[in-house]
């Protein structure tokens, strides 16, 4: 008899989003935290559980993968949109960071992001920003797994008021989150080769490459970029990091719109991975990132909601909806990336940008990251297939999530959070923000 934690029953097993496999009346067994087994309902044998989830024919699927997020800009949903990139920035954000930007902001706006990704099916994040150990601790004590990064940039910064000092505070952040919690690693966020000399991300690169952690940048963001770049080693912004020796398999590049061919070479002989966020990319008119081109390439390619500022929503599913239909409209091909490659980036090909490799798949071994989408509604009815995960589905389908082998969203109840009581507080933050 096998014994278990948790075991899912009656779901519709799709274990490998990006495939053809589907297993229409399949279960799934929890034990430690991990995938113990999985397979046809008719192939299981008798099973003692501590818990027996009825999925009632919902899609069973690995969570999805967020690869980028500043979760703590919740707080600035809505501040100030319709507006260009560099006056959204400078006129608007970076003077609301920094006369709002503190640990106890961070703290709750991460912890209401973590609530809005988890309701979501998010199971894992790539989250930079200021006061990373803030954001840490919010992922933490929400039960949501996450690469929190700190931000580096050449200008005082919240918690960094000598710039001078920006590097060595993103060291001590890695250094103080090794091993500090299982679901959280540390990581660095140089915020962009414009707001960073190249002597910062060289020693930004360095630190994190040391304690081997991963290294993000937003970079070819806008098709300005490359003239607001300081003391520019070359033609273009991934240029300019290659020169500089950036670019390895442990390096990440956020936004990738304005790259070309020459670009796109590059990254697949570093191995860099390229992280894309349309819904971003699309409200702040930067551009449409070559996603296709990317692909055939063989560059690693993960999808992110960017911040709520700039969204302003942390939904992957509707991302990936916006994802795959601005694709055809761009490309002019109803097949330039489709639905099965958009739910592989949003899942395994997203959590190997992120260097989590065994998540975003359900296999025995992998981490115990399960999504149930509940398919008994109006607008995922016929379901003919995962098709429509991408097109049709919305964050609100996720009816119960599993992180690490916890449930941590049950029936669409957060159990980890008291979230009225998270609310008040960023409430509370934002009435002194506005």
């Amino acid at each position: 008899m096998m014994t278990t934690d948790i075991l899912i029953t009656d779901g519709c097993l799709l274990p490998e989003p990006g495939t053809d496999r589907v297993t229409e009346r399949g279960y799934v067994a929890i034990r430690g935290g991990r995938i113990a087994a999985l397979g046809d309902m008719a192939d299981l044998g008798p099973v003692r559980a501590r818990e027996v989830v009825d999925a009632g024919g919902a899609v069973v699927m690995p969570g999805l993968v967020n690869c980028h997020c500043h979760a703590a800009m919740t707080l600035f949903r809505g501040l100030a949109d319709d507006l260009a990139l560099g006056e959204w920035l400078g006129e608007h954000i970076f003077p609301a960071e920094s006369r709002h930007v503190n640990p106890e902001m961070v703290y709750w706006c991460s912890r209401l992001a973590a609530a809005e990704m988890l309701l979501s099916g998010t199971t894992l994040v790539a989250d930079g920003y200021f006061f990373a150990d803030a954001a840490a601790r919010a992922f933490g004590a929400t039960g949501l797994r996450a690469v929190a990064a700190q931000g580096v940039i050449d200008f005082p910064a919240p918690g960094v008021p000598d710039p001078a000092d920006n590097v060595r505070v993103a060291a001590r952040f890695l250094d103080a989150w090794h091993l500090r919690d299982r679901l959280v690693t540390p990581a660095v966020f140089a915020h962009s080769p414009y707001t960073c000399a190249p002597e910062t991300l060289q020693r930004a690169k360095q630190e994190a490459g040391r304690r081997g952690r991963l290294f993000f940048i937003h970079t070819a963001e806008t098709e300005g970029e490359p003239a607001l770049i300081q003391d520019r080693r070359g033609a273009s912004p991934i240029r300019h990091l290659d020169a500089l020796g950036l670019l390895d398999p442990l390096t990440v590049c956020v936004h990738c719109v304005w790259v070309d061919e020459e670009d796109i070479a590059i990254l697949v002989r570093r191995g860099a991975r390229a992280v894309l966020c349309p819904q971003s990319h699309l409200k702040l008119a930067s551009g449409i990132a070559p996603l296709a081109a990317l692909r055939a390439q063989g560059v690693v390619v993960g999808l992110g909601t960017d911040s709520a500022a700039s969204n302003n929503s942390l939904d992957m599913f509707r991302e990936m909806d916006v994802c795959a239909k601005v694709q055809k409209a761009w490309t002019g091909d109803p097949v330039a990336v489709p639905a099965k490659s958009i739910l592989r980036m949003a899942t395994g090909e997203g959590a190997e940008v992120l260097g989590f490799g065994g998540c975003g798949v359900l296999r025995p071994g992998a981490p115990a990251d399960v999504i149930l989408v509940d398919r008994n509604s109006p607008h995922l009815t016929p379901f003919y297939g995962p098709d429509l995960l991408v097109y049709g589905t919305r964050g609100s389908d996720v009816r119960t999530v599993i992180v690490d082998g916890r449930p941590v969203v049950r029936d669409g109840r957060l159990l980890t959070t008291d979230l009225d009581a998270v609310m008040a507080r960023v409430r509370a933050l934002a009435a002194r923000a506005g």
